[in-house]
């Protein structure tokens, strides 16, 4: 039995479709949908058709992308020996906003995760072994999340790359700015000591 008019009902439906939305925020949305004027709503649907028609993913890094290849792609200024490989183009996002990475990247559209059924095979491990084949990358960066699926992530990725004769390094990982020591797990915390850096 439906709780409430057909199309709040659908609009509800698709919501719950979205990465993080459950059923309440779904329905929170879709009232709050209800209530802004309908150029609001209008513009709303209208960046969604946008994106879908005019955003796609780079050729070469599978970043997102306007056109065929992204800016980062078609950048000469960019160093070509460095390669950084990264689950997600809104990690891109993350390296770039540090302003001190001046390579190429390439996105694998997530990471190994055997409970979600997702494989080597699901990701883009094979277009990632082309481009390294192909020459001129001396390291790869991985710089997966620090959790169980981005270490599965980064250890076959260190054993698929390093046959190609690739040097292969892993971000750092550690503690946050401003943190302090007594809240800090031990994977946290030994991981920093491990990335100790010289003074």
């Amino acid at each position: 039995m439906a709780f409430y008019a057909a199309p709040v009902e659908k609009l509800i439906e698709q919501l719950c479709k979205l990465p993080g939305i459950g059923p309440k925020s779904a329905q929170r949305l879709a009232f709050h949908m209800l209530s802004v004027p309908r150029a609001d709503a209008v513009e709303l649907a209208r960046a969604i058709v946008e994106l879908k028609d005019k955003v796609r993913f780079c050729s070469i890094c599978f970043n997102i992308s306007e056109g065929e290849v992204c800016g980062i792609c078609s950048d000469p200024r960019r160093d070509d020996s460095l390669l950084c490989v990264v689950e997600e183009p809104g990690d891109v996002t993350a390296v770039e906003r540090t302003g001190r990475f001046r390579g190429r990247y390439h996105v694998l559209g997530g990471a190994i995760s055997p409970i979600d059924g997702v494989g080597p095979e699901e990701l883009r491990f094979e277009e990632l072994v082309r481009r390294l084949r192909a020459g001129g990358v001396s390291e790869v960066i991985v710089a997966t999340n620090p959790n169980a699926e981005g270490e599965a992530t980064a250890v076959y990725l260190a054993q698929v790359i390093r046959p190609l004769g690739i040097r292969v390094t892993r971000i750092a990982s550690g503690l946050p700015v401003g943190g302090d020591l007594e809240y800090a797990d031990e994977i946290t915390l030994g991981r920093a000591m491990e990335g100790r850096t010289e003074l």
